[in-house]
């Protein structure tokens, strides 16, 4: 069949093929297998549930194949910035380009952070780094909790004050 309007034809093409039960719908579990990081890794459950949720327009758990087409052009936007913080073209970001990255995002990150984030999402070895997967969580993270930040700072200072309910009621309202 043809792409419906306002669907890439490639994306149509590639949701046909990712639909492995022909549901007309993906799944967490369909898309996991479609994406791949640099490495030929899958996308890992958490970033995939992520996007599921953001594109997710029935709140079903699952995208049609308008959802999965804006999400293949969201996750080639990602693609194309992270590639741009890779460097040295490894096809992973480590600690000095995550903290180039988030500078260049506008975001005012000591390196005792960077490096929770990356002990937090990096695999285990000498030189952790981080993939196309988890960089998009984490970005997603960091501005959705960015957002929650600027509501309370209405003045700007970077600081506020807030009862530990409220600090749990942002951050789980945020949580995708």
């Amino acid at each position: 069949g043809n792409a419906p309007p306002g669907v890439d034809p490639e994306a149509f093409s590639w949701f046909q093929t990712v639909d492995t039960d022909h549901s007309g719908f993906i799944s967490v579990k369909e898309l996991k297998q479609a994406l791949v990081n640099n490495n030929w890794s899958s996308f890992n459950d958490e970033t995939c549930l992520l996007m599921i949720n953001m594109f997710d327009k029935t709140r079903s758990g699952r995208i049609d194949v308008y959802g999965f087409s804006a999400l293949l052009r969201f996750v080639q936007q990602w693609r194309s910035l992270f590639q741009q913080y890779d460097r040295d073209q490894s096809g992973s970001i480590s600690f000095s380009e995550l903290q180039q990255a988030f500078s260049q995002m506008g975001y005012n990150l000591s390196p005792q952070f960077s490096q929770l984030l990356l002990a937090r999402y990096a695999q285990r070895s000498p030189n952790p780094s981080i993939q196309l997967d988890r960089f998009i969580h984490i970005c997603m993270q960091l501005q959705s909790l960015t957002d929650a930040f600027r509501e309370k700072d209405t003045a700007l200072l970077g600081n506020i004050r807030l009862s530990y309910e409220d600090f749990l009621a942002m951050v789980v309202t945020r949580m995708l």
